[in-house]
C-alpha cells in the first residue's frame, strides 16, 4: 500500500519530467487511505494492483504512456500507444496485465 506523500512525491517527480498523471490504480487495500488525498487531480481505476498511468506529449509513432507499480521498488513499463485507436483501452489492459505479471514474479522469487 502506497502513502499519500509518496505518491505525491512520484508524481512530482514524473512532472518534473514531462509526464502528466492520467489514471491511478487502486487495489482494495490502498483505496482508502488515498481515496481523498488529492483524488480530484486523478482518475481512481480498482484493480489488483497499485500502479500509475503518465504520459508524455506525442511524438510520431504514438503517445508514450507508462505504467509505474506505486509499492515495493521502483518498476514501469513504457508503450507507445495512439490515444484514438480503437484498442486504446485493450492496450492499456494488456499492459497493466504484463506489470502485473512482473511484479508477481518479483514477489516470487
Amino acid at each position: 500500500m502506497i502513502e499519500p506523500a509518496t505518491l505525491r512525491e512520484i508524481i512530482a517527480t514524473y512532472a518534473k519530467h514531462g509526464w502528466l498523471l492520467r489514471r491511478v490504480l487502486l487495489s482494495a487495500g490502498s483505496r482508502p487511505k488515498l481515496n481523498g488525498a488529492d483524488a480530484e487531480e486523478y482518475t481512481i481505476i480498482d484493480s489488483e494492483t497499485d500502479a500509475a498511468w503518465f504520459s508524455r506529449p506525442p511524438k510520431p509513432g504514438g503517445v508514450a504512456w507508462e505504467l509505474r507499480h506505486l509499492g515495493g521498488s521502483p518498476f514501469a513499463l513504457l508503450e507507445n500507444i495512439d490515444e484514438f485507436a480503437d484498442n486504446f483501452e485493450t492496450a492499456l489492459t494488456e499492459v497493466e496485465t504484463r506489470l502485473r505479471s512482473a511484479v508477481q514474479g518479483k514477489e516470487q522469487a
